[in-house]
């Protein structure tokens, strides 16, 4: 999963990006609203966390121009501003939840899955099981045949990624863009390392990921 945080806060920025790539997502941080409307439009996201007060283009008017243009990113709002009347603003400029400034990073965690979840219309369950493997989105815990199986947070993400996408065959670039934080590099060997990784704690037969050369990787429906 891959989410753009747009805070001018370089502490609460700091502290929102570390603790989202510890928990295995792509990050990609904006300073401004105008980076940040930027980078929205230009890379896929799976969500947005967005400052309300911005310098320059500020974050209710941000979400508003992406709605404008039918823009379906889930959005989640931060904000130092508690009253009702603000969360009823954010709420009507587009935004899908908001969140008041100082906050847990754990309750930000909750609600920006929560979104995800929505998002891709799977909001009745979290787990994703594609065969006999399950992996839950809450306690994130992953069974294989029953079997519980410890996985380090970016094979997490990364196995995550490939149950949200079964049959189908994701590239090595998709996978870049949406676990890691940063553009294809054709030199890097990253994914390749993290997948020999997962392969040997969930699927050391390779039953159940496909290699396909040239393309990339496919987890395979019938496992």
């Amino acid at each position: 999963m891959r989410v753009l945080v747009v805070e001018d806060d370089a502490k609460i920025a700091s502290f929102v990006v570390k603790g989202l790539k510890q928990e295995g997502y792509g990050v990609d941080h904006a300073p401004d609203g105008d980076t940040g409307l930027a980078l929205a439009k230009s890379t896929p996201y799976d969500a947005a966390i967005v400052d309300v007060m911005l310098p320059g283009l500020d974050g209710l008017s941000l979400v508003r121009r992406l709605r404008a243009e039918r823009a379906e990113l889930p959005v989640l709002f931060l904000s130092a501003r508690a009253a009702v009347e603000d969360r009823v603003k954010g709420l009507q400029a587009g935004g899908d939840d908001y969140l008041t400034k100082p906050f847990a990073f754990a309750e930000l965690s909750a609600r920006l899955q929560a979104l995800i979840r929505r998002a891709s219309r799977a909001p009745e369950s979290t787990q994703l099981a594609v065969g006999d493997v399950v992996l839950d989105l809450v306690t994130r815990v992953v069974t294989v045949a029953g079997e519980a199986v410890e996985l380090q947070p970016r094979e997490f993400s990364l196995l995550e990624y490939l149950l949200r996408h079964p049959g189908r065959p994701v590239t090595k670039t998709m996978i870049l863009e949406h676990v890691w934080d940063y553009s294809f590099d054709p030199q890097t060997n990253v994914v390749d390392v993290v997948m020999s990784r997962l392969r040997s704690k969930i699927d050391p037969e390779k039953a159940r990921i496909e290699t396909l050369r040239g393309v990339g990787y496919v987890f395979k429906r019938t496992a």
